[in-house]
């Protein structure tokens, strides 16, 4: 045999094996994803029943489910997982949960306390007009941008997180507080710009995500949790955290919010300023000598107690979801290496060690997130928004890689 021709053959055998072991791949990932979605449907069934008509779930603690009325603010998250199960599985028992809670939550739409109201409106109503396009889903969205635009401070060009009426803010002397996590709420904006003529929600996401790019990171593309603006002038009065382990740390669910808001942005303007921000965010994450081989990050990456730290399957939920979207807009061994990354993630929160047994965990799919250890709040429990991104990762992957 000549050699260019046992090349060949050697090229095409190789290339044989590479695509039965994709396919083979592709079936194992198929599989999961359906099992996933099975259980979740059966699992969610618990929940529903431990969930008063009036309320919605927060967490599972001490063999008791915690309730919550509709200004939690992740009040969203569990009519949007419900969405997220109906999508998949077409269970008409979830589609009418879903939309008993969506009438619980209807009244937030004029909510202006805080930043929280993507979180509330947008995974709850967003998911359910993107499933049905139902044109009052779209008028509460819509009414619901208007409620957030009212907390966006345009000397200082930042959406303010909370009032200042609360007595612990006042004793530290907070003035204009801004959170890492407000760059999920404004995906509500920049949607709210796209369906309808109001361009004004769109600038306000952008100047926002703008001085966050600017004030809030470190030379690493870690976060700062807390940023305190003067809200007459933008200038940073101080830059602390809230539920890290300290001002200096990187608390690993505010890295997850900004690698996803980052990403979301990118998604809506083709600004590269935001892609580029994204991706040097995953790579603080990916190449953390603190992220455990498994990837579900401890609770902060900075956490003194690691590697007895407790993790955070609420972060690695929200990583699995946005890395699948940033590989959507990378190419090469960086996209690889963010779509490996989210399919262990997918693996392992699959597992026993951090999915619950069908009937156990008061009906939350998912073990073992950290809300606030500063507070003692939430510490080590089931949390809506760690069951909500896990399926939105699943979701995600079954449409764009499979």
């Amino acid at each position: 045999m000549k050699l260019n021709n046992y090349i060949l053959v050697v090229v095409c055998f190789f290339g044989l094996v590479s695509l039965a072991q994709k396919n083979k791949d592709q079936q194992l990932m198929q599989k999961l994803i359906a099992s996933n979605f099975d259980f979740a449907a059966k699992q969610y069934q618990f929940l529903i029943s431990n969930t008063p008509s009036d309320s919605l779930p927060r967490t599972f603690r001490n063999n008791k489910n915690i309730n919550t009325d509709a200004y939690w603010w992740c009040s969203g998250f569990y009519p949007g997982t419900l969405f997220y199960i109906y999508e998949y599985t077409k269970n008409p028992k979830i589609l009418a949960e879903a939309n008993k809670k969506l009438a619980v939550l209807d009244t937030v739409k004029y909510f202006t306390k805080n930043h929280d109201l993507g979180f509330m409106m947008f995974c709850s109503f967003g998911n359910a007009y993107r499933l049905t396009k139902n044109e009052y889903y779209k008028k509460v969205i819509l009414q619901s941008a208007k409620s957030l635009a009212t907390r966006y401070r345009p000397n200082a060009k930042v959406i303010q997180s909370w009032e200042i009426t609360d007595g612990g803010l006042r004793q530290k002397g907070f003035v204009g507080p801004v959170i890492i996590d407000n760059m999920m709420n404004i995906e509500m904006l920049e949607w709210a710009s796209q369906n309808s003529a109001d361009k004004s929600f769109a600038s306000i996401a952008e100047n926002h995500a703008n001085t966050t790019i600017k004030n809030h990171f470190r030379p690493d593309y870690s976060s700062y949790h807390v940023l305190d603006y003067d809200l007459n002038t933008g200038e940073v009065r101080k830059k602390v955290t809230a539920q890290g382990a300290a001002d200096s740390s990187a608390w690993s669910r505010g890295q997850s919010w900004a690698l996803y808001g980052y990403t979301m942005m990118y998604r809506f303007t083709k600004n590269p300023d935001y892609l580029k921000q994204a991706r040097g965010v995953a790579q603080f994450i990916l190449t953390n000598p603190n992220l455990p081989e498994d990837k579900v990050p401890y609770w902060d990456f900075n956490a003194p107690d690691i590697p007895n730290a407790l993790r955070d399957v609420s972060s690695a939920s929200i990583n699995a979801s946005a890395l699948l979207e940033l590989a959507q807009y990378t190419s090469g061994k960086e996209k690889k290496e963010y779509l490996e990354v989210a399919e262990t993630i997918l693996k392992v929160l699959s597992s026993p060690k951090y999915r619950a047994e069908l009937g156990k965990n008061g009906g939350f799919l998912l073990m073992h997130s950290v809300g606030s250890i500063p507070h003692k709040s939430e510490v080590d429990t089931p949390l809506t928004y760690a069951d909500y991104y896990f399926l939105e990762a699943l979701l995600r992957y079954k449409k764009w890689y499979l």
